[in-house]
């Protein structure tokens, strides 16, 4: 359930330690973690930093780069792609393009989307960058980009190689970017099956079958990796994101994903603070022909909390002082500290709502003297 506090912004803490937390399930896996996407919080976690083979979580690094190239326009759905040798004898999984048969992007998207083909991950590595070589050095630019600091990629589709890894922290912001940034492509990953080449692969989320909710995301899987999973949930207009990796069979990584995300939505909630555009509050300000300006935040600010504790919130609104003109709207001037039953939860960003212009001579000349007594 979604409640709502008052309104706005983008959480620069994540992985932050709840008071009086719910007990998590037992989650039979090397590693995991649960995040609230609504408020880029981690519920809960086990081994979050541990640096573990991702498998063909992989492939969610390509799919938003190749997101990335639509969206740019050096890529088109309908742009037929030549399949080149490498390619057509990729390794693993495959969804049988071949070097005679034209394939376009969107077929090549749902081959790596829904069958996990590591020849789709080739072909459109290509095609973005020229080589996949050249693609994995896009791969781990992206990931410093987004704060994937335990993260490096030597290849575009899984592959176990020396280098090759991430960790379930790392993976859950790159999921959460994927849905935040490219939703018109994100629900690719809730199609149930794909048929190319007259070949009928079914999408490995067991989880699309068994829970209406679930809308994504990916699975993984190789000897030394076991059986992985990231999956997202949407229930009531909140979205959770389960981190599963080194299960032991598939099994196991369906019924524990499920269990996380159960866990998730019947224990905390998402409760909504600011909205994007609302005034946090008015800042002195110094040497401007106004004197004050409103501050808020740039987009909807959400935390979350256990149930039921939404009155042990505190929120401080601490300013970037002096704030001395001239300042632009949007230009960050203070954070926002926001507190749980007396335990730091989270900070936030908050902007300049409007801007001001420089005063004149004799205005600034005495907020100088001000400030110097200040």
């Amino acid at each position: 359930m979604l409640r709502h506090l008052s309104a706005c912004l983008s959480l620069l803490l994540s992985g932050v330690a709840l008071a009086a937390a719910p007990q998590p399930p037992a989650v039979d896996a090397r590693a995991w973690l649960l995040m609230d996407a609504t408020s880029g919080q981690s519920i809960a976690s086990r081994n979050p930093k541990e640096r573990i083979e991702p498998a063909s979580l992989t492939k969610l690094m390509t799919a938003y780069l190749a997101f990335a190239a639509l969206k740019g326009r050096s890529l088109a759905l309908g742009q037929t792609i030549r399949v080149s040798e490498r390619a057509w004898h990729a390794a693993g999984s495959r969804m049988f393009i071949e070097p005679r048969k034209p394939v376009t992007v969107e077929e090549l998207l749902r081959g790596m989307i829904i069958q996990s083909g590591n020849d789709a991950c080739i072909a459109l590595a290509e095609a973005v960058a020229g080589s996949e070589p050249a693609f994995v050095e896009r791969m781990n630019r992206e990931a410093g980009r987004l704060g994937m600091t335990d993260t490096n990629f030597t290849n575009s589709s899984g592959l176990p190689g020396p280098g090759h890894y991430s960790t379930a922290s790392d993976l859950a912001l790159l999921a959460s970017a994927l849905i935040r940034d490219y939703p018109e492509y994100y629900k690719l990953y809730s199609e149930r099956e794909y048929r190319y080449n007259d070949i009928t692969q079914r999408n490995r989320n067991q989880l699309l079958w068994l829970d209406p909710n679930v809308d994504g995301v990916k699975t993984g899987h190789t000897e030394t990796a076991g059986y992985c999973l990231i999956a997202s949930a949407r229930r009531g207009g909140r979205r959770l994101l389960s981190v599963v990796l080194g299960t032991a069979s598939e099994r196991l990584r369906i019924r524990e994903s499920q269990r996380l995300l159960n866990f998730g939505f019947q224990s905390y909630d998402a409760l909504r603070l600011y909205q994007k555009g609302d005034a946090i509050g008015k800042l002195q300000v110094w040497k401007g022909r106004e004197r004050e300006l409103k501050a808020g935040a740039v987009a909807d600010l959400y935390v979350t909390v256990p149930k039921g504790t939404a009155d042990k919130l505190q929120a401080e609104l601490v300013s970037q002082q002096p704030l001395i003109a001239p300042l632009e709207a949007g230009q960050r001037v203070a954070t926002l500290r926001v507190s749980h039953d007396g335990k730091p939860l989270a900070e936030y960003p908050v902007v300049a709502l409007e801007s001001v212009a420089v005063a004149g001579f004799f205005a600034r000349a005495w907020d100088s003297v001000r400030l110097w007594f200040k």
